[in-house]
């Protein structure tokens, strides 16, 4: 029988480190207002930084109170939904902001989808009002006419550059594909037009913490994209936790790296909106690949940086890592995937930085774990729930049964940062969403006895294979180890015998070869017969989430 208590006791308070506590004396105000009080105390302190074109928070603050002067002129009105459809620019920020100040709902897009997928969550989320980028305006007008979208505002790469760059610009944006004519077409609107006609609207609309600031768009990893409503408490929480579980950087001090999409939740509570809470400049930078992500740390000598697997990866693998000065760097954040031990203790070594791995889910906001900074960071663990979190593990088969210390099971979360449900439909939401307000994560996972946990993998992803559960990211792990190999990624294909059977995706390293016999006898030696892959597929790359994380439901597509 389970020992109940542990999850209640909060085993894992004991690996806090010192300085942190259990709980959080929230400051109940909205989002918006957390740029208002930086702009206060560091009105001339850069905000933005965005390819050496810097905005202040005192700027930061008017152009917010222009766009919001101007979104109310076009008809948004507390509870509308602004559509955002930009990389990780000056205007992206202002535009989150300015809706949220009014009292709109923000509907965070990502600019690589398909029409297909953003009529979906442009008419699921009902909205009107969409900013984006020259290069998709055209593609964006005609969307239009299949959506309750009415107005369009476009801006462009080279609005906010420095003199020098913002002369070349023209000379190459187009060569590159960094600009596009844009025709002309009623209701649309240049960006940098817009903030010329408004004075600042400072006013802060009446809305309570429990009003919806976000529709935020899950990954469809499980079907259908849904509406995730994350409400102002939700995302203040959010920020004010992980403020909380890094004591030591200080308010004003830092330089923030902005290289997560803003449109993922990841990028946008911990970069984003930590830095607008903390005073922090932001650098940012709107295509994360390794050169740019190196000349932006070294250049403006960041201090955080918040990363994905893949970032590191690129960094370590590319030429110009070995010449490039990141000892600036005191602080990094991995999450959406495990990290490789090898890639935390080389990137480690030569950045003088510390690695935190941390976990969350678009429906929690999104951090609920996280290694700690300065205490024991366990590798191959998320770490330990964050102040104000509560976390259980329990039976797949029977929810109301916990899992002793060990033992996988699905995890369960509850939490200020826990979203409010799913937009427009409630028997989704009631499926994840206990009536305790535990939230069901579909995740597998377990702790250890001194609190920290471990992914072991999504439900969904489980193969049944003669009658065992197979989790494939044991043997993606096992994969990954081998010298030869860059990336893995294993699925569940069927078996006539065993019902299923594991089969391998795998990415070489530059210059290697192997055959399929050297990847199974490989695994014999590290895995159970009956979880040794029975196919194995190399490629050149494997399907990828826009933060990098391997997409292993498009593979399993692939082989339909």
């Amino acid at each position: 029988m389970a020992d109940q208590s542990l999850y209640a006791k909060k085993i894992w308070l004991k690996s806090y480190e010192p300085g942190i506590e259990p709980t959080i004396d929230f400051t109940d105000i909205p989002v918006p207002q957390y740029l208002t009080e930086s702009a206060k105390q560091f009105p001339d302190h850069p905000a933005l930084i965005f390819q050496g074109y810097t905005v202040t928070f005192r700027e930061l603050d008017d152009m917010v109170g222009r766009f919001a002067a101007a979104l109310k002129d076009y008809g948004i009105k507390k509870g509308s939904s602004v559509a955002i459809l930009l990389p990780n620019v000056i205007p992206c920020v202002v535009a989150y902001y300015a809706t949220l100040r009014i009292g709109g709902v923000v509907v965070f897009n990502n600019p690589l989808y398909s029409d297909r997928e953003l009529e979906h969550q442009f008419t699921d989320s009902g909205s009107t009002f969409l900013i984006t980028l020259d290069l998709l305006a055209d593609r964006m007008v005609k969307l239009r006419e299949k959506t309750s979208i009415k107005t369009i505002v476009y801006t462009s790469i080279g609005d906010y550059l420095p003199f020098v760059k913002r002369l070349l610009f023209p000379l190459v944006a187009k060569k590159k594909g960094l600009a596009a004519a844009v025709s002309e077409a009623k209701d649309l609107h240049a960006f940098k037009d817009v903030m010329t006609k408004y004075a600042p609207d400072t006013t802060q609309a009446e809305i309570t913490l429990d009003d919806v600031a976000m529709y935020q768009y899950t990954g469809g990893t499980t079907g259908v994209s849904k509406g995730v409503m994350l409400t102002h408490k939700n995302i203040a929480c959010q920020i004010q936790q992980i403020e909380a579980w890094f004591p030591e950087f200080e308010k004003g001090a830092e330089i923030m790296l902005g290289a997560l999409p803003f449109f993922h939740v990841f990028g946008m509570s911990v970069s984003m909106n930590l830095a607008v809470r903390m005073g922090w400049t932001n650098v940012l930078v709107p295509k994360p690949q390794p050169e740019p992500l190196l000349e932006a740390i070294s250049k403006f000598r960041v201090t955080f940086a918040p990363l994905v697997p893949t970032m590191y990866i690129g960094m370590l693998g590319h030429p110009d890592m070995e010449h490039t000065d990141l000892t600036s760097i005191k602080g990094c954040f991995s999450g959406s995937a495990p990290l490789p031990l090898e890639v935390i203790n080389k990137f480690q070594k030569i950045t003088g930085s510390i690695i935190v791995e941390g976990f969350g889910l678009t429906e929690s906001s999104p951090v609920t774990h996280i290694n700690p900074f300065n205490g024991t960071r366990k590798v191959g663990s998320i770490g330990i729930p964050i102040p104000e979190t509560e976390c259980r593990i329990v039976d797949l088969e029977d929810s109301t049964k916990e899992m002793p210390v060990g033992e996988a099971g699905e995890l369960l979360m509850r939490g200020p940062q826990i979203m409010k449900g799913y937009l427009d439909k409630p028997e989704e939401t009631a499926k994840t969403l206990t009536k305790e307000g535990f939230l069901c994560t579909g995740d597998v996972a377990r702790m250890d006895e001194d609190g920290y946990f471990y992914i072991v993998d999504r439900i969904k992803d489980m193969i049944i294979s003669g009658g065992y559960n197979v989790y494939p990211r044991d043997i993606d792990e096992v994969l990954f180890e081998h010298p030869k190999i860059l990336e893995a990624c294993c699925i569940g294909i069927p078996h006539p015998k065993r019902g299923e059977a594991v089969k391998a995706f795998i990415v070489l390293k530059e210059g290697q070869d192997m055959t399929e016999k050297e990847v199974v006898d490989y695994c014999s030696q590290k895995l159970a017969k009956y979880k040794l892959p029975v196919a194995v597929e190399f490629r050149y790359e494997l399907p990828k989430s826009n933060v990098g994380k391997i997409l292993r439901k498009d593979l399993r597509v692939q082989q339909k």
